[in-house]
């Protein structure tokens, strides 16, 4: 009972971490229809700012919102230089670009940083475990799961019973008209990718614990983010919540009984799913 308590645990903690970085691709992706392998970047780039000014002094629950908010910025002026140039064009000049961006920007961090991870350092309160009758969990990865159910139940919430989600969401159903009515699309595209950067950086300071902040960080989350959103399906919230789940369950399963097939295991149940749905679970056919 205690095992599989505990990976239940982990699982959760796990996903809750894919789903904060991949969420916002998925969104992306199915708004803009831009192939954006490069999402990673901005986890990098909230892990790696939440790192610097933890050390520097700031504490670490401002950074929760200091680095999103940061990085949300920086994913904006990002889609208005480089990204809205893409826009249209085939998916094999997306992908190159993206590629591209991630070697700049990892090799930028590598001359930075140097090649070692760094740690984000956690206040004392989290770094320790706390019990509950039996079962011990650490309070770490307790804040994790909350933040990331609070995110999903916000994000929810938000576009389905606001004016904004209302917007965001004829803009993805059908752009040419969102603008006939008056609806600036261009505005939320830019919008929407940045705050799908602000996840993205959210997730990326709290996986550095995880995945090892790194200047290769954006290339390996990249395969899971990935599996994550062709699992869901582009464009899906709640798909995007159960898929994480669902690669969180069997990457932790893995790693508890059979650790030395964890990943191929993984690839396995990922290359079924999509022999038998190609559009992913909640994937509009």
């Amino acid at each position: 009972m205690g095992s599989l308590v505990d990976i239940a645990f982990q699982s959760l903690a796990y996903a809750s971490i894919l789903y904060l970085i991949s969420v916002g691709l998925s969104v992306t992706l199915g708004l803009m229809g831009f192939v954006n392998l490069a999402h990673g970047v901005f986890a990098m780039a909230g892990g790696y700012l939440a790192a610097l000014a933890i050390a520097g002094g700031l504490p670490w629950p401002l950074m929760l919102v200091i680095a999103p908010i940061a990085v949300g910025v920086i994913a904006a002026v990002a889609e208005k230089l480089l990204y809205s140039r893409l826009y249209g064009r085939n998916e094999l000049d997306q992908v190159l670009f993206c590629i591209g961006l991630i070697f700049v920007v990892s090799a930028l961090a590598r001359l930075s940083f140097g090649p070692l991870m760094m740690p984000v350092r956690l206040p004392e309160l989290l770094n320790r475990n706390v019990e509950v009758g039996p079962f011990s969990f650490y309070i770490y990865k307790l804040v994790v799961i909350g933040l990331g159910a609070m995110t999903a139940a916000l994000i929810l919430l938000c576009l389905e019973r606001t004016r904004i989600g209302a917007i965001v969401r004829a803009a993805v159903e059908n752009r040419g008209m969102a603008e006939s009515i008056g609806i600036r699309t261009r505005f939320v595209f830019t919008a929407t990718f940045a705050f799908g950067g602000a996840l993205a950086a959210l997730g990326g300071m709290l996986g550095a614990d995880v995945f090892g902040l790194n200047p290769s960080y954006a290339l390996d989350i990249l395969v899971y983010v990935q599996i994550v959103v062709a699992v869901a399906g582009l464009g899906t919230l709640r798909g995007s919540f159960i898929a994480a789940l669902l690669v969180g369950t069997i990457q932790t399963l893995s790693a508890f009984y059979l650790p030395s097939l964890g990943t191929i295991i993984v690839f396995l149940c990922v290359f079924v799913l999509l022999l038998v749905r190609p559009r992913g679970l909640f994937g509009r056919i």
